[in-house]
C-alpha cells in the first residue's frame, strides 16, 4: 500500500522523464555542404553555418543520450524531402513538414543508432547506407518496369531476381564455408548500381539469418541479368585465417567467370591511373566457377539496357 502511495504522488515532471526515455528519438542530418546549401533557400531553416549546424546536431545527440533517450540518426536528403513534400502536398519551408519528412526516415529509411559517436565517424556510414539504399531503390525500379514477357507472359523481373537468388545460392555453396564478402556493381546510365552483402556460411552448410543487405545485393544483381547491362561480382572469402578472392564478368545478362590471371589483374591493378598495384600479403587469387545463366524470356525479346 505504501509503494502504490509512493507511486501516485510522483512529480509530474519526473513521470514525463521517465516517459521520455521510453520514447525513442530519430535525428536527421544534412550531411554535406552542397545539401547544407539547398536547403538555406527555405526562410524556416534557421541556419546559416554548415560546421555550427553539425556541432548544433551533435550536441542535440548527445543531450538526448543523456537522458537515456534511445536515438538513431538517419540523412536529410534535400532532393528527396522535396519530392516527399511534393507527393505529400505539403509546404516544404515548414518546420512541421521537415519533421513528418524525419518520421519517414525513421520508419523506412537507413538509420544508425548513436552511442556517443562523433559526427565525422558517423556521417560516412549514414552516406554509405544511403548510397545503397539508393541504389536498391533504383534496382527495384528498372526491375518492376520490365513488365510481363510479351511472348510468355512472365514477370520479366521477378525471373530476373529468382534467377539472382539462384545465383546467390551458387556462390556461397560453391565457395565452401568461411565469412563471405561479395560485391556486385552493374554500370548504370545515371550512375553505377552497387550493392554489398555479408554472408557466413558453416561447415554444414547453412547460412545465417537475412540481412537487409541480401535483398539490396539480389536486386542489383537481377537489374544487371534483367538488363543486360555490364558489371561484374567479386567474392573474398576468409576461412581459417586463409583469405582467397574470385571474380565474374556480367555482360548480356551472363556472369563469366574470370581467370586466376584476370582476378589478380583486377585486384593489382589503380582503377583511377590504370598503374599496378602490389598484391595484398596472404591473398590467394582463385578463378571464378560457373555459375547458372539467366534464362528470363527478355533475353530473347531484346534488352532494355537504358533502364537502369
Amino acid at each position: 500500500m505504501a509503494h502504490r502511495k509512493r507511486r501516485e504522488h510522483h512529480r509530474p515532471e519526473t513521470a514525463r522523464r521517465a516517459l521520455r526515455r521510453e520514447a525513442p528519438s530519430t535525428v536527421a542530418v544534412v550531411a554535406d555542404p552542397a545539401g547544407f546549401a539547398a536547403m538555406r533557400r527555405y526562410t524556416t531553416f534557421a541556419f546559416d553555418d554548415h560546421h555550427r549546424y553539425l556541432r548544433q546536431t551533435e550536441g542535440l545527440l548527445r543531450s538526448l543520450t543523456a537522458q537515456g533517450v534511445h536515438t538513431r540518426v538517419g540523412l536529410f536528403e534535400p532532393d528527396d524531402y522535396a519530392y516527399f513534400c511534393a507527393q505529400e502536398r505539403i509546404d516544404p519551408d515548414t518546420p512541421d513538414s521537415r519533421a513528418r519528412y524525419v518520421a519517414e526516415i525513421a520508419a523506412t529509411g537507413a538509420t544508425v543508432r548513436y552511442r556517443g559517436q562523433s559526427l565525422d565517424r558517423l556521417l560516412p556510414l549514414l552516406l554509405d547506407g544511403w548510397e545503397r539504399q539508393e541504389a536498391g531503390e533504383r534496382a527495384t525500379d528498372t526491375l518492376t518496369g520490365l513488365g510481363p514477357c510479351p511472348g510468355c507472359g512472365k514477370d520479366l523481373g521477378q525471373e530476373a531476381l529468382d534467377a539472382a537468388s539462384g545465383i546467390l545460392d551458387r556462390l556461397t555453396a560453391g565457395a565452401g564455408p568461411g565469412t563471405h564478402h561479395l560485391v556486385c556493381s552493374v554500370t548504370g546510365s545515371t550512375g553505377p548500381l552497387v550493392a554489398v552483402l555479408h554472408i557466413e556460411r558453416s561447415p554444414r552448410g547453412g547460412t545465417g539469418p537475412a540481412t537487409a543487405e541480401e535483398p539490396v545485393f539480389r536486386a542489383v544483381l537481377a537489374a544487371g541479368l534483367a538488363t543486360g547491362r555490364p558489371g561484374g561480382v567479386v567474392m573474398r572469402t576468409v576461412r581459417d585465417g586463409d583469405e582467397q578472392v574470385r571474380g565474374w564478368s556480367l555482360n548480356d545478362g551472363r556472369l563469366r567467370p574470370l581467370t586466376e590471371a584476370e582476378v589478380f589483374s583486377a585486384y593489382c591493378t589503380d582503377a583511377r591511373t590504370g598503374g599496378p598495384v602490389p598484391p595484398e600479403p596472404g591473398l590467394v587469387y582463385r578463378a571464378g566457377f560457373p555459375l547458372p545463366e539467366h534464362t528470363a524470356e527478355n533475353r530473347r525479346h531484346g534488352w532494355r539496357k537504358d533502364d537502369v
